[in-house]
Order: structure tokens, then sequence, then C-alpha cells
């Protein structure tokens, strides 16, 4: 998506800043920079947001070679308005949008050469029946692990809209994540409990489930046990894309070849780099830059 940030409750005027959004997009530029190879798979409209779209991700080194672009509908739009101390509005403009055209025809195509994660994320399946069937394409073709990032949007649909897409995909998934109000979408009906949850989808054959808790850290259940990190302390500026940015660490630290705690402990890093800077992703770090959070506060880099 384009989006926009405001400076100031929109209802005041003010300046809007452009730049891009959106959940895949901001992992496949966190992976990149981590140096690892990503691939954006997506629909775009044939209009200036969407070249500028796909004109950051190529300049952040992710692959939009599959990407498509239909020039019969506008690219997706996203706002974030500042409302009160560090609370953030995020209104959607994404009905009849390109993104909505996605199909399983792109996913599938982009795939073939096949993958070593595929990244999915509610978000995507909350736009419309083909984006739906998008993603459990991906998830069924996919020939190595499947990830699986809940991000509920209310805005985009319900939580039994999302119960009900998002349910028969965990049989195929090797990691979830979703912060712990979002385990109940994807858990069996009538299971609420956090402890039950994580046990109900274990036992449907996930083999990682990873609990984002905000700025009380996260924590990753297997059927070997659970490992749990805090937050990484840092002067919060703009919380919107640090789960995006938690994600990308995580995986990058399963590219790498780390456990769980290794994995962890880069997830929690590179989600405090993402509460630190504005933006969805400007702000996330280069692989040389992991430590830098290591530094005394008010350190210069000289």
């Amino acid at each position: 998506m384009a989006a926009l940030r405001a400076d100031r409750p929109l209802h005041l005027g003010g300046t809007l800043a452009l730049s891009v959004a959106g959940a895949e997009a901001n992992v496949s530029i966190g992976l990149a920079r981590l140096g690892h190879t990503a691939r954006w798979v997506g629909v775009n409209g044939d209009d200036e947001f969407g070249r500028l779209v796909l004109r950051t991700l190529r300049a952040e080194g992710v692959d939009v070679s599959q990407a498509a672009v239909d020039a019969t509908a506008p690219t997706g739009l996203v706002v974030f308005e500042p409302r009160a101390a560090d609370l953030t509005r995020v209104s959607y403009y994404r009905d009849g949008s390109a993104g909505s055209r996605l199909t399983p025809a792109h996913v599938t195509a982009a795939l073939a050469e096949g993958a070593r994660i595929v990244h999915l994320t509610g978000v995507t399946a909350a736009l419309g029946p083909g984006p739906r069937a998008a993603v459990e394409a991906a998830a069924r073709s996919a020939s190595g692990a499947v990830c699986l990032d809940v991000n509920y949007r209310a805005k985009l649909w319900s939580r039994k809209e999302a119960a009900a897409a998002l349910r028969p995909l965990v049989p195929l998934l090797d990691i979830l994540v979703a912060s712990d109000d979002e385990l109940a979408l994807v858990a069996p009906p009538g299971v609420e409990h956090e402890a039950e949850c994580v046990e109900a989808l274990l036992a449907q054959g996930v083999g990682e489930v990873v609990v984002k808790r905000g700025a009380a850290g996260a924590e990753v259940f297997t059927e070997d046990g659970s490992v749990a990190r805090p937050a990484v302390r840092v002067p919060v500026r703009d919380t919107v894309g640090a789960g995006d940015a938690f994600v990308a660490g995580y995986l990058s630290g399963l590219l790498d070849g780390l456990p769980v705690d290794g994995r962890l402990d880069r997830a929690v890093t590179t989600g405090a780099f993402a509460v630190a800077a504005a933006g969805d992703w400007e702000g996330l770090p280069f692989r040389d830059e992991l430590t830098l959070l290591d530094a005394a506060p008010g350190t210069a880099l000289r």
C-alpha cells in the first residue's frame, strides 16, 4: 500500500508524509536488510502509488519480479493519524484496490521456484475472497516452512470472519505468530484461554506458536516447552510496524539456523529498532547494526 502519515489529527489539516506500508512488505524489507533473499508477491495499481511501492521495495533489495500490476484498480492506501500521546488511529482504503485482486495464480507462479519460508498474514486474507484463496494456496503449495502472522485488523473484517478463514490454515502451518488476544481466532471454537489455545494449536501440528506481548516481550511455545524474552527497552517513537519487525527478526534467525532462544533474541531486537523510529520499516536494522542498541543512551557513533 501507499502510506500517508499525518503530523496532527486529520480534521485539523496539516502535513501528510508519503511512504509505503504493508505487513508482508515490512517483513520482506526487514529480511533483506539482514542479508536474506526476500521476494514480495502482491498486486498494485498502474498508478504513481503503485510505482512508489515497487520502487521502494526494489531499493531495499526485495525481489518484486513476481509482483503484478492491475490497470483497472487503484493501489491501496493506509493513513496513520496521531490522536493522543502515542496512540495512532489507522484508516484503510482497500475496498476495490488492486491488492484485493490477488488470486491463487499470482502466488503459485511465484512459488514455482521454491522458498525456504513462506510468510503469510491475516491482513491479506481480510481483503476478500481472492486474497483469502491466495493465502490458502500459498500455504498448501509451499515447499518450505509456512509462517502465518494472524495480524487481526478489526477495520478490515470481524473476528468471526477472521476465525472462519484462518482456522482451516492451522494444520498447514509450521510457525504461528499471534498476539495473546489473537490466539482464540485460530484455536478451535470455544477455546479461549492462552494455555489451552497454545496446547490445541500444537496438537494440530503447528511446530512453533510465537506469542507477541508488546512491551512485555514475547514467548515461543513448542512441544519441548517454552522460551520467553522481555522486550528491549528503548524510547518509543512509533509502535506501528513493530510486530512485522519482530517477525522479520524471528524468521532471520530461523534462516540462520539459530535455536529458538536465538531467534527470539533477534526478534525482540528488531522489534525495538522499529518502535524507536518513526515509520513502519524505515528504522529496521541492517545486519551489522544488530548490536547498536547495546550502546549507552546518547552514544555518538564516531
